[in-house]
């Protein structure tokens, strides 16, 4: 089934209280970059802010040794300036959007509408695609959004269809607030990949410990292809209602994946050396 795995030591770090030195950081991904992942989501091109932690993405990106690494780079950005940012560097491969259905997520996330968001969103194409790099789209509250804006399916796949007619290749739901079921995850997910065969269809999911199993084992018997995971489960959405909510754990997917036979060309020692180094980064 060919799985994707992004490791995503920007969502876990940038919520840090305390400053993490930009020669930690960059060990720590130095790390990863040595595990075997498809992408690892390094860093983001935004202002320092709405995100201080990240506020030194291009001295870490300046220490990574990619010489030795098949994982590709992922930066976050949040508009057209970020984007601009984030192209000049050669060994960024992909440029990560969040892309909200819930407009008021959207206006507090970015400042923008979602109509401005997605005249941001075809700018920014452009600019990868002159720029050689790919544009992955996430619909953020993408299971629902304790706003009161409107949610369904219809909505999703609505939407989907702009952003395919876009040319936008990568897209994955991003349940940002922890809420997405299993039974949601299997009712969505057949339907995108029947519609929009060519495109990649990933899922970046936040939940509690205790609830992970059963939404990704949805995931992939519904054939999304790219999961998104931090080691330990760290980071996640501050606006999540339970403080246990974060990341879904490297080490769980990958123990799941071993369950289902689906080859993962990892090195586990430098897994579990950067397991080991989390500590130093996270406390």
């Amino acid at each position: 089934m060919n799985i994707k795995i992004t490791e995503c030591p920007r969502d876990a770090m940038q919520g840090l209280h305390d400053f993490v030195p930009t020669e930690v950081k960059a060990a720590y991904i130095n790390l990863l970059l040595q595990v075997g992942f498809d992408t690892i989501d390094f860093g983001s091109f935004v202002s320092a802010k709405a995100i201080p932690q990240l506020q030194d993405t291009a001295e870490v990106l300046k220490k990574l040794d990619l010489s030795s690494t098949s994982s590709k780079l992922l930066a976050i950005i949040a508009n057209y300036r970020g984007a601009e940012d984030a192209v000049k560097h050669e060994e960024i491969a992909f440029l990560g959007y969040p892309f909200s259905v819930s407009e008021t997520f959207q206006l507090r996330n970015t400042n923008t509408t979602i109509l401005q968001a997605f005249d941001n969103v075809k700018r920014i194409n452009e600019l990868c695609v002159t720029s050689n790099k790919q544009l992955l789209v996430y619909l953020s509250m993408g299971f629902g959004n304790p706003y009161g804006d409107e949610w369904n399916t219809d909505i999703i796949e609505q939407w989907t269809d702009k952003l395919v007619n876009e040319n936008i290749n990568y897209i994955a739901l991003a349940d940002t607030i922890g809420i997405a079921s299993a039974e949601q995850i299997s009712s969505i997910y057949p339907n995108l990949c029947r519609k929009f065969p060519k495109t990649e269809f990933g899922i970046h999911l936040h939940s509690t410990p205790s609830t992970w199993e059963p939404k990704i084992e949805a995931a992939y018997k519904s054939g999304c292809k790219r999961f998104d995971v931090a080691l330990k489960g760290y980071g996640g959405c501050p606006m999540a209602s339970d403080n246990l909510t974060g990341n879904i754990a490297t080490e769980n997917l990958i123990r799941y994946l071993q369950t289902q036979n689906e080859p993962q060309e990892l090195n586990l020692g430098k897994f579990q050396d950067a397991m080991d180094y989390s500590g130093k980064v996270f406390g």
